[in-house]
């Protein structure tokens, strides 16, 4: 045993002393036999000045998908950090995030805002009708119908011809829209009733009724540039309710004053004339004088005055183009806007009595109110009449986006009464989306919605002027164009850049004028011609 154990160690010892001189002779002779490796760069690039070291780490690219698409790649998948609900808009600023925002989903689905409205605040040409074209034009997928209640440039037109829409041009010798046409609220109440409905028909038929009342008092108010008097307001009411009882046919302007100028005794009896006609001729002249301006002529024309020639639907998009309307007549491209809001409003209420009863499925609108400042400044009780609309879109089942350029719009009104009013607008909007605006908009900007120091100069970079390009010899990209800055309540701001696409840039082409060379002197044009 003891020889048998000492011959194994032999033999081991033997085997280690071996291996010890092989290592030996291997470490000995590895310098010669190794291969020169050639040196690499590090993660950053090579180090040393002028060598390309890199001292920003790139950002990874980045996709995003739903949690059933992405759950094998944990733990490489994190939430977003930007709302995901709604019409896909662009990309976060600064993370790459895209960007989902409409008022509508994040009211209805996300529940992020408490009202399903948005106010657009930018300089010219940096694409507040933009962003508002791919808001409507998304959420037409989603099943809501947009309505562009008066499209002055036009900038909505190409969009809803797209979608299929209905397109109601309006304008001196274009078209006309009837201010005392109850729309589809005739018809509207009839079905109500045969389904035994009367309470609901009522409703429907008094709200055409106060619809029609408004509109002639807004007329009235941008003529003299004051509302009418208490008098007056009560005698068009009973003059309206005349009207209805006794005229056969859709009424226009002309039979109203008839009705005043040949006045039943109710029409008498509110006007107090005490069985006088010289009385009654004597309060009705100036109501009497401003209707015969709205029927014959004057600044606001006969666009109210005759049948409308192209009745709204509750069922499609739709557009009023007012765009051939003159800047220069402000008093009645004014009185166009409240006359498409009047229509398209009447229009929604009939669609949610009908869906209240069943008869009809339920509709969601998202209106459109781009150029506020110009109704704004029509005249007094004007803002009054864009209040009441504003504060009623949650219950009538409406998004609203209201657009316009600075704050400066909203609080250059006469009185102070009207610019708080026009203040609340913003104060009370579900979301405040603003573009480029200049550094003296900060102080009234930040009085109805907070912001940082760092998005007011985010804002005013916007605004900077498009640098001149030499290599094409005309003007850049403005560098505000298309960058938004999405603001909810007290919340930090969304920086987003939006996307457009070939299609955007098609429906945004407000110069199609120019695609064609002027042809003037070209006498081969002009032999063709003729």
């Amino acid at each position: 045993m003891t020889m048998q154990r000492r011959g194994t160690n032999s033999v081991a010892n033997g085997t280690d002393s071996k291996t010890r001189k092989t290592g030996r002779r291997a470490a000995s002779e590895a310098p010669e036999s190794k291969a020169i490796r050639p040196k690499r760069p590090g993660m950053r690039g090579w180090l040393g000045k002028g060598r390309g070291e890199s001292t920003y780490v790139q950002v990874p690219q980045e996709w995003r998908g739903t949690t059933v698409q992405v759950c094998g790649l944990w733990p490489f998948a994190i939430g977003t950090g930007t709302p995901m609900v709604g019409v896909p808009l662009g990309r976060h600023i600064h993370t790459g995030a895209t960007l989902c925002c409409d008022p509508i989903s994040w009211f209805q689905r996300a529940k992020l805002i408490s009202n399903p409205s948005v106010f657009v605040l930018g300089k010219p040409g940096l694409g507040k009708s933009s962003i508002i074209r791919r808001m409507a034009a998304g959420l037409s997928g989603y099943g809501v119908i947009p309505m562009v209640l008066g499209d002055l440039k036009p900038d909505y037109l190409v969009m809803i011809q797209a979608l299929g829409g209905q397109v109601i041009e309006l304008g001196r010798g274009r078209g006309y829209l009837n201010i005392l046409d109850p729309g589809e609220s005739t018809e509207a109440a009839r079905r109500l009733r045969s389904e035994g409905y009367e309470k609901e028909a009522l409703q429907v038929l008094a709200d055409a009724h106060g619809r029609r009342h408004t509109m002639v008092s807004a007329l009235l108010t941008i003529m003299r540039g004051a509302p009418p008097t208490d008098r007056e307001e009560t005698i068009l009411d009973r003059a309206l309710k005349v009207l209805d009882e006794h005229h056969e046919g859709v009424p226009v302007l002309g039979d109203l004053l008839k009705v005043i100028q040949d006045p039943p005794l109710e029409v008498r009896a509110v006007a107090l004339d005490r069985g006088s006609d010289e009385r009654y001729k004597e309060i009705t002249e100036d109501l009497e004088a401003s209707l015969i301006g709205l029927t014959g002529g004057g600044r606001l024309g006969e666009m109210f005055s005759k049948p409308t020639t192209n009745p709204m639907r509750r069922d499609r998009p739709v557009v009023y183009d007012v765009s051939s309307i003159d800047d220069s007549e402000m008093d009645l491209q004014a009185a166009a806007l409240l006359a498409c809001w009047s229509a398209g409003f009447g229009t929604v209420n009939v669609a949610n009595a009908l869906a209240d009863a069943g008869l009809e499925p339920r509709r969601h609108y998202f209106v459109v109110l781009d150029e506020l400042w110009r109704a704004l400044r029509a005249g007094r009780g004007m803002v009054d009449r864009v209040d009441a609309l504003t504060r009623l879109n949650r219950t009538r089942g409406v998004g609203m986006a209201m657009v316009t350029h600075t704050m400066s719009d909203l609080l250059s009104l006469a009185s102070e009464e009207d610019r708080m009013k026009a203040k609340g607008f913003v104060e009370r909007a579900g979301m405040v989306i603003c573009g480029g605006l200049p550094g003296a908009e900060m102080p009234q900007l930040t009085s109805a919605i907070p912001l940082s120091r760092a998005e007011q100069d985010l804002l005013i970079g916007w605004q900077d002027p498009p640098a001149w390009d030499p290599t094409t010899n005309q003007e850049a990209t403005p560098p505000g164009r298309g960058k938004f800055l999405v603001k909810v309540g007290g919340r930090p701001g969304i920086p987003v850049d939006v996307q457009f696409t070939a299609a955007d840039d098609l429906m945004s082409d407000t110069n199609t004028r120019w695609h064609e060379q002027s042809r003037v002197g070209d006498t081969e044009y002009e032999e063709g011609a003729a």
